[in-house]
């Protein structure tokens, strides 16, 4: 008998809501006039002086948790069904990929709700892009790294293109998703495949400085008026999407015996 888990599915719901806030505010910062990081430790320093800013800080923190672990549940799991096909598998490696990179965004976001002074974003990936090439594999595995961000760039712009997405929000959902969402992940996939590409250089050519972080992917836009304005504008838009599926998004139930999506 399956077991209707209502706190698990408001913990992916909070997980959904977090992850819109944070691309809410990145594009937010990118189309304001501000300098410095224009991604997510921008998004976490402007909450940190905002008011309230801690307790929301804190929230986001447990959210991002909340959706990194639904992701990496959809890895281990398969609890949104993707099945064990070539392009299930795909899609679930990718999930569990998301899962890690959440992860890490939300002890981040913990840090800012403790105070903490934060170093630079680029510092951080470029000191681990360093650490993984010191490994005598390090500059194969950060090649496969770029060229995940590479599928995952192809996998949101097909998304952009057929509106696939909409398959797992309820049929009540605002009329504004499909549009939204379309735009969203249209700009995703620009900034992912920057990521890729700069994360397949840095491989090839051993640089680490060649590595961007989703702000610096945003900011290399900056010279391009009319894509850079579009991006921004998709980012923030992609934030509003997530805060509405938060709420319309289909979350299998879980039954605790099996950890098997009731869908099956």
């Amino acid at each position: 008998m399956v077991d209707k888990s209502e706190k698990f599915r408001w913990l992916v719901r909070l997980g959904f809501a977090a992850r819109g806030l944070v691309y809410l505010l990145i594009g937010y910062l990118a189309l304001s006039a501000a300098g410095g990081d224009k991604g997510p430790s921008g998004a976490f320093n402007w909450l940190q002086d905002a008011p309230l800013g801690e307790p929301v800080l804190y929230l986001a923190a447990l959210g991002l948790v909340a959706y990194a672990l639904y992701r990496l549940c959809s890895l281990v799991f398969d609890v949104d069904n993707h099945g064990t096909g070539g392009k299930g598998v795909a899609q679930r490696i990718g999930h569990g990929a998301s899962g890690v990179a959440h992860l890490l965004l939300a002890w981040t976001a913990f840090q800012y709700a403790r105070g903490g002074e934060q170093p630079g974003s680029g510092s951080g990936a470029e000191e681990a892009a360093g650490s993984l090439l010191t490994f005598s594999f390090g500059s194969l595995l950060l090649g496969l790294i770029g060229l995940g961000f590479a599928a995952a760039a192809a996998m949101q712009a097909k998304s952009a293109v057929t509106g696939s997405f909409m398959h797992r929000i309820a049929g009540d959902a605002p009329s504004f998703a499909r549009p939204v969402g379309r735009a969203g992940h249209a700009a995703r996939a620009v900034v992912f495949a920057i990521i890729a590409w700069s994360l397949v250089r840095s491989a090839w050519f051993a640089d680490t400085a060649q590595v961007k972080t989703l702000g610096e992917a945003v900011q290399s836009l900056a010279d391009n008026g009319t894509v850079y304005t579009l991006v921004a504008i998709g980012l923030l838009l992609f934030g509003v999407f997530s805060l509405a599926i938060a709420r319309y998004r289909i979350v299998p139930d879980i039954d605790r015996s099996t950890l098997k999506p009731a869908l099956r």
